[in-house]
């Protein structure tokens, strides 16, 4: 069914577990991760760490936990050539606390849209294109202004600071979930509009894929 905008809330990783090492990762159509003691449960949100380039600094939610090993949910690995058998390997972070961002105004994405590549062959008076992958994908939102020092605030002036990954999570009324990994750019400059609230300006920046979850 469609959705609208409206009562989707937004939240900012704000704090990860230790990173733990990844000494298997499975071709399988939801990869098995093994991670040695992991604590997890099931429905924890991890980060991981690849050699597999395609889930490489992304976001997943978990399931099918055993002491040592735990799903990537939806995440298909069945294809060796982007996902080479015994490759897989890094680590993996669980994510321990996503704080609320709040006072969220005008909400856009942009990129993620398809590169191409245009060629022409001297014989030929037509041109061809091949798909190249996609752009970086990135979400800005304004913010209101006065809601400095709010959790959602200063986590987002800290991530700013230090630049570091972490993932910008999206709930949709319906509770349908988007995982965007990123870095967070907050703009503390107040813009100042008449008959308008004071806003600031945040970007998130991705890092790979986003990651969607149906409720």
């Amino acid at each position: 069914m469609a959705q609208v905008p409206t009562g989707t809330t937004f939240f900012i990783a704000s704090a990860f577990a230790a990173a733990k090492p990844v000494t298997i990762a499975t071709n399988a159509t939801e990869a098995v991760i093994t991670a040695v003691g992991h604590g997890y449960a099931n429905g924890d949100i991890v980060e991981i760490t690849s050699g597999w380039g395609r889930i490489n600094r992304r976001d997943f939610r978990i399931k099918g936990i055993t002491t040592d090993t735990f799903v990537l949910e939806g995440q298909d690995t069945t294809n060796t050539t982007f996902f080479p058998a015994g490759t897989g390997g890094g680590s993996v972070r669980k994510i321990s606390t996503f704080t609320q961002i709040t006072t969220v105004m005008s909400p856009s994405s942009s990129g993620g849209d398809p590169k191409t590549v245009n060629y022409k062959y001297l014989e030929s008076d037509v041109e061809f294109s091949i798909n190249d992958g996609f752009g970086a994908t990135s979400y800005n939102m304004n913010l209101d202004a006065d809601s400095i020092g709010s959790p959602g605030y200063t986590a987002l002036k800290s991530l700013t600071e230090v630049q570091t990954d972490t993932c910008l999570k999206m709930v949709t009324r319906s509770g349908s979930i988007i995982l965007q990994p990123c870095t967070v750019a907050l703009n503390e400059a107040v813009k100042l509009t008449d008959g308008q609230i004071n806003q600031v300006s945040v970007a998130f920046n991705g890092n790979n894929r986003l990651t969607r979850y149906a409720a």
